[in-house]
């Protein structure tokens, strides 16, 4: 079993209340406060749970520097009270923090190989 630290716990409240507000902030009309406290909330309560740390490292990475540059230029931007600019920027910068890395290499030389292998799986099962 996995065992939560208290700190963690607190986190988890935490990271909760910004996302309350955030939705709340949204719910109203792109309320300025209300979505900058959530996002100073939320960003407190990931860095409680998962560390200081961690939570550098993972925005941090050489290829997730895009992502994270939009995502914390959007909470900046919602801090200067320009809401609706920053949470655009911010969504756009979620979506690149959470997409996968492309290998566009490997993927088009296993789509050449596709229809070869659908083939010979068929050939090989027995009717």
């Amino acid at each position: 079993m996995i065992s939560i630290t208290d700190w963690q716990k607190i986190g988890v409240g935490v990271t909760g209340f910004g996302v309350f507000f955030i939705l709340f902030g949204i719910l109203l009309y792109f309320d300025s406060v209300l979505l900058a406290f959530g996002n100073l909330l939320f960003l407190t309560g990931l860095s409680l749970i998962i560390g200081l740390r961690r939570t550098f490292s993972f925005f941090f990475q050489r290829h997730k520097l895009k992502g994270t540059t939009f995502f914390l230029g959007g909470v900046a931007i919602v801090l200067l009270r320009w809401p609706l600019l920053g949470m655009l920027l911010e969504a756009y910068g979620f979506v690149n923090l959470f997409k996968s890395p492309e290998k566009k290499c490997e993927c088009q030389a296993s789509d050449r190989a596709a229809p070869v292998t659908v083939v010979l799986i068929f050939l090989e099962r027995p009717c």
